[in-house]
C-alpha cells in the first residue's frame, strides 16, 4: 500500500490541484499517509472523465459488465489483508471489523454483477394494436459523498448497483478516510473496469464535496453523513432537479419484551451499539426494556462492558479509538451531559485509565440508566459506544417511545411471540426492523431510513430502481 495518495481519474493517479493534506491514526495521531487535497477543478477533471466513459459503459453488454463486477469481487478478497490493515489504520476500528467490511464490500460487487443483467423492464397491455414497455436505463455520472466510518464498504454499496445500471462514478471520500476508496479505485482498473468509470477526488467538503454536489454534469447525487449535511446537499440538488439519495442519521430503539430470549438480547444488544465504537447510523442505541426484565437486561450488559477492552484496532480490541478527534470531543461532551441531565452511569462514562492509550481516540463503552426519552442524550445521534437504557410497561408504551425520535433508520424487537413481532414492526416508523437479531440482513435486503433518516434505498434489487430512471416506449402496431 503507498503512503503517499493522489485523486485517481481517468484510471490513473493525478496530482491535486490543492496541495496535500495527512491522514493521521486515530490510535495514535501518527501520520499514516499523505493525500492530494482535490478542488474544484480536480472535480471537474473527474467528471469530464466519466462524461467520456458514459456511453460506452452504459452501451457494454450487461453480462459482460456484471463479469467486471465479479472479478472485481474477487481482487477484493484476493487483497483483503492489505485493504483490512489499511481501513484499521485509517478509521481505527478492529481489524476484525475491517475484514468483514471487506468482504462485504466484495459481496456488494458480487451480488450487482450477478443482478446487471437482470434489471427487466415490463410490457403494459393497452390491446392489440399496442405495444408499450418499460426501459431502465442509467442516470449518467453519479456522484457520490461518503463518510467516515465505514469507507470502503459503503464505497461498494453505492457504486456497486450504480455501475451494474450503467452509471458512471465520481466519489469523494470523506478527508479524514479516503484511503480505501483510492485503493479500490486503482483496484477496479485491475479487474478490468474501463477508465473513466469510477474516479475517486479526495479532499474536504466546503472545497471537492461542494464542488461535486453543485457540477452541470453530475445527473444523481447519493450521500451518508449527518442530517444537516444531507439537508444541504437536498437543498443544493433540488436547484438543479437533481434526484438524490440520502442515508442520514439514526438514534434507533431495540425493544426487548419479557418473553425475549435475554441471554441473545445481550449478545446482539451489546454488537448493536458497540460495532465501530458505536460509530454505525443504525446502531441500537436506545435499549427499550420491559420493566420486568429491565434490571436483568442492565445487568447483563453492564458485566460486558466491564469486561471489553480497549485498544488500537490493528490489536483486535473490543473496541477501537473513535476515528476522528472531533468525534471524540462530541461523545465526550454528552457523557458530560447525561450525567447533567440526570441519567445514572452504569458503566463506563469516560475515557480509559491507562496512558498507553491517551494519545488515541478512546472513549469507555457507557451504558445510562433511568433514562426518559426527552433527554437529549435519547433524542440525539452521538454516534458513539454509547446505550441510553430506557423502561417500558406494554406494548404500546414501547411502540409510541420508539416513534417518539425524529429518526426512522432501524429498529429492533425481541420476542419469542409472533404475532407480537409483526404487529409491532409494523408500527414503528423505520425503514428497516430486526426481529431477534440486531443487524440482522446483508447486502440483498434494502436499506434507508424513514423521516429525518433520508430517502431513497440502497442494497438489494431496491438499490437498483434508485440508480436507473424509467423509459416508457408505446408504439401502435
Amino acid at each position: 500500500m503507498l503512503t503517499s495518495y493522489q485523486p485517481f481519474v481517468d484510471g490513473a493517479p493525478v496530482t491535486a490541484a490543492g496541495g496535500t493534506f495527512t491522514t493521521r491514526n486515530p490510535a495514535d495521531g501518527e501520520v499514516i499517509a499523505e493525500v492530494g487535497r482535490g478542488v474544484g477543478t480536480d472535480v471537474d477533471a473527474a467528471v469530464r472523465s466519466a462524461e467520456r466513459a458514459r456511453l460506452g459503459w452504459a452501451r457494454t453488454r450487461p453480462a459482460e459488465r456484471g463479469r467486471i463486477l465479479l472479478r472485481l469481487a474477487e481482487v477484493l478478497r484476493a487483497n483483503a489483508d492489505e485493504l483490512a490493515r489499511l481501513e484499521t489504520l485509517d478509521n481505527g476500528q478492529a481489524l476484525v471489523q475491517s475484514r468483514g467490511d471487506v468482504e462485504t464490500a466484495a459481496r456488494y460487487f458480487e451480488f450487482f454483477g450477478g443482478a446487471a443483467d437482470k434489471l427487466h423492464g415490463e410490457t403494459i397491455p393497452l390491446g392489440p394494436d399496442y405495444l408499450s414497455y418499460t426501459v431502465n436505463e442509467p442516470f449518467g455520472v453519479i456522484g457520490f459523498v461518503l463518510p467516515w466510518n465505514a469507507p470502503l464498504q459503503q464505497a461498494a454499496r453505492g457504486l456497486a448497483p450504480a455501475l451494474a445500471a450503467g452509471n458512471v462514478g465520481v466519489v469523494k471520500p470523506a478527508e479524514d478516510t479516503p484511503l480505501t476508496t483510492l485503493e479500490l479505485a486503482r483496484l477496479a482498473v485491475e479487474a478490468g473496469l474501463p477508465s473513466g468509470v469510477l474516479n475517486v477526488v479526495p479532499g474536504y467538503g466546503h472545497e471537492a464535496g461542494a464542488a461535486l454536489v453543485e457540477h452541470p454534469g453530475v445527473r444523481k447525487i447519493a450521500f451518508t453523513g449527518s442530517v444537516d449535511t444531507g439537508s444541504l446537499i437536498a437543498r443544493t440538488a433540488a436547484d438543479r432537479l437533481v434526484p438524490v439519495t440520502l442515508e442520514l442519521g439514526g438514534k434507533s430503539p431495540n425493544i426487548v419484551f419479557p418473553d425475549a430470549d435475554l441471554d441473545a438480547v445481550a449478545r446482539s444488544s451489546w454488537i448493536g451499539f458497540t460495532l465501530k465504537s458505536g460509530q454505525v447510523c443504525s446502531a441500537g442505541t436506545r435499549l427499550l426494556i420491559h420493566t420486568d426484565v429491565y434490571d436483568d437486561v442492565v445487568a447483563r450488559l453492564v458485566t460486558r462492558a466491564a469486561a471489553a477492552t480497549l485498544g488500537p484496532g490493528l490489536e483486535n480490541p473490543d473496541l477501537g479509538p473513535l476515528a476522528t478527534a472531533a468525534q471524540f470531543e462530541k461523545v465526550t461532551g454528552y457523557l458530560k451531559l447525561g450525567v447533567e441531565e440526570g441519567a445514572t452511569v452504569a458503566a463506563g462514562g469516560g475515557v480509559p485509565d491507562d496512558a498507553a492509550l491517551r494519545a488515541g481516540h478512546f472513549v469507555q463503552p457507557t451504558i445510562f440508566t433511568e433514562v426518559d426519552n426527552t433527554m437529549r442524550i435519547a433524542q440525539e445521534e452521538i454516534f458513539g459506544p454509547v446505550l441510553c437504557a430506557i423502561r417500558f410497561t406494554d406494548d404500546d408504551e414501547a411502540v409510541r417511545i420508539a416513534n417518539d425520535t425524529r429518526y426512522g433508520l432501524a429498529a429492533g424487537v425481541w420476542t419469542t411471540d409472533l404475532s407480537r413481532a409483526h404487529r409491532v414492526a409494523g408500527q414503528l416508523e423505520s425503514g428497516q426492523v430486526f426481529v431477534n437479531e440486531y443487524f440482522a440482513g446483508g447486502v440483498e435486503t434494502p436499506f434507508g431510513g424513514f423521516k429525518s433518516s433520508g430517502y431513497g434505498r440502497e442494497k438489494g434489487f431496491e438499490a437498483l430502481k434508485h440508480y436507473t430512471q424509467t423509459k416508457t416506449v408505446t408504439v401502435r402496431v
